[in-house]
């Protein structure tokens, strides 16, 4: 699935270290089970609430479509046709604004994607391996699911 950028459990570890800035909006501190990669990612809570020990399935894609074709950046309501959005409780619409890496000797041996979702805001970073496919200016789909335990 080519257009899977990156998947992973998180834990969320701390929220809103720095203070609570709107009344609507966390920012959560997390780290992934399976990469070891930190997350810091606004989520409105007064729409998803999220509480300190939550784990989520993370996805980013660059496109809801399950059989991997580009979306046709326009939303019809009365398309029913089954997409990834339907598997998850949370989705949010943005774009990739910047990537950093920390410069090894032969190539980054860690990197950190932002994203901004219409102003919540994401860090992802990391082992370079697994955020390759972060293309700058690139729309992307952040897609959440809380774990049951």
């Amino acid at each position: 699935m080519a257009d899977v950028i990156f998947e992973d459990i998180f834990d969320v570890k701390d929220i809103d270290p720095e203070g609570k800035k709107f009344d609507r909006v966390s920012r959560l501190h997390c780290e992934s089970e399976s990469f070891k990669m930190d997350l810091i990612l606004d989520v409105n809570t007064q729409i998803y609430p999220m509480d300190f020990g939550d784990k989520f399935r993370l996805q980013i894609t660059s496109t809801l479509n399950e059989e991997g074709y580009q979306d046709d950046s326009e939303w019809n309501p009365r398309d029913d046709t089954p997409n990834r959005a339907d598997s998850f409780d949370y989705v949010m619409y943005g774009k990739t604004y910047r990537i950093e890496g920390d410069e090894g000797p032969h190539e980054a041996t860690s990197m950190a994607a932002y994203a901004s979702f219409g102003g919540l805001l994401m860090r992802l970073k990391g082992d370079s391996n697994n955020l390759h496919s972060f293309e700058v200016d690139k729309n992307i789909y952040l897609l959440m699911k809380k774990l049951k335990f």
